[in-house]
C-alpha cells in the first residue's frame, strides 16, 4: 500500500473551502445566528484579512454576500405576497 505524499513540514496548507461551500456555510451561520449571519462573516473576512489569510477572507466575503442576497430575495418574496 502506497502511502499518500506529505508536505513539506514549511509548507502552509490551504484550508480555504471551494465556492461550492460558501452556500451551507451561509445557511449554518443563518440558522444559528439569524439577523447577525452577515455581520459574523464580515468580522472572520475582517479577522482573516488582518491576518494575512486571503483566501479565508475572501471565503468569509463570499458568506456575508450570500447572507445578504438570500435576506433581500426573502424580503422581496413576502412583499410580493
Amino acid at each position: 500500500m502506497a502511502w499518500p505524499s506529505r508536505a513539506p513540514l514549511d509548507t502552509e496548507l490551504d484550508f480555504t473551502p471551494p465556492p461550492q461551500d460558501l452556500g451551507a456555510m451561509a445557511e449554518v451561520l443563518e440558522s444559528k445566528h439569524g439577523i447577525h449571519a452577515a455581520g459574523i462573516a464580515e468580522f472572520f473576512a475582517l479577522y482573516h484579512g488582518q491576518k494575512g489569510d486571503a483566501g479565508r477572507s475572501w471565503a468569509w466575503t463570499g458568506v456575508a454576500e450570500l447572507v445578504r442576497t438570500r435576506e433581500r430575495e426573502r424580503i422581496d418574496d413576502a412583499n410580493s405576497h
